[in-house]
């Protein structure tokens, strides 16, 4: 049955809607003085740029489960699997933009939030963006399987997304989590960029109907293998095209650009090259 536009775009407001005050209601559970007034009105720009981030989040979730999960036939149906992933979708949203930082800036994060770190800020809301890209693909489906399947190829994903962030850290002379920490925004703008970027390549890996998990976990790495592309696309093209600077293995005058320099543009552009080559591969595959 064909679900009216009507229909749907009640389904993705009450969704919406419904993520925002559960989500606010954990944060002010884990911290009671974040509020929205002193997040957004307040001092801290750090802790505003966060919770930025956890909103797009929640944008990205809502309409992938009411595409999937509003059928049309039974309404009862319909509120019941949506209201299971969306609450499962906040759940692991929560779950790996907690963790994931932690494992960036180990227990230094909150700190750093609460002290006014606006490079922690930037960096937290890239990679919960990030994380909402993960869960908005990999939350599809209206039944108990279906639910099994979307935890099993978030976990996947994200470890995924986990290992190629590592592996690409190898490749700068600098270190994020201490650039970071140290306040230099533009380290977490390329960092953020490149964490989206990769979000975006393996959401496109999870896109696509389940047939055995064979080919399944075959396609899905073929197409998060590509996002290896990235590291010519720093090292020749920005670095070495763009910045006017010969090529490296590692290294070079995009590193000394953002890691000694602050250079906020340089990072920038690094930043929009890696999710710009991932919305090209997105649209293309």
């Amino acid at each position: 049955m064909e679900v009216g536009t009507g229909q749907t775009a009640a389904f993705g407001a009450i969704t919406i809607i419904g993520l925002l005050i559960i989500h606010r209601l954990i944060q002010r559970i884990f911290d009671p003085k974040s509020t929205l007034r002193a997040n957004f009105l307040g001092d801290n720009t750090a802790l505003a740029l966060r919770e930025v981030g956890d909103v797009l989040a929640v944008f990205l979730i809502a309409p992938a489960i009411v595409k999937n999960c509003v059928l049309g036939e039974n309404l009862t149906h319909d509120i019941t699997w949506t209201a299971a992933f969306a609450a499962l979708g906040l759940v692991l949203l929560e779950l790996t933009g907690f963790v994931g930082m932690r494992v960036l800036l180990k227990k230094k994060l909150l700190v750093a939030l609460d002290r006014n770190n606006k490079a922690a800020g930037v960096a937290a809301a890239c990679h919960v963006i990030a994380m909402g890209l993960l869960v908005s693909r990999a939350m599809a489906g209206n039944s108990p399987t279906s639910i099994g399947l979307s935890l099993a190829f978030f976990a996947i994903a994200v470890v995924t997304h986990q290992v190629l962030l590592i592996a690409f850290r190898a490749l700068t002379t600098y270190d994020e989590a201490e650039q970071i920490e140290g306040e230099n925004a533009a380290a977490a703008l390329s960092w953020g960029g490149l964490s989206i970027g990769v979000a975006i390549i393996l959401a496109r890996a999870l896109t696509g109907d389940f047939e055995k998990w064979s080919t399944s976990l075959v396609g899905f790495g073929l197409l998060a293998a590509t996002s290896l592309g990235f590291y010519p696309l720093r090292q020749i093209v920005v670095s070495g095209l763009i910045a006017g600077s010969l090529p490296r293995f590692r290294g070079g005058a995009l590193d000394e650009a953002v890691g000694r320099d602050r250079k906020i543009g340089a990072a920038a552009l690094e930043a929009s090259c890696y999710i710009g080559a991932a919305l090209a591969l997105f649209l293309l595959a």
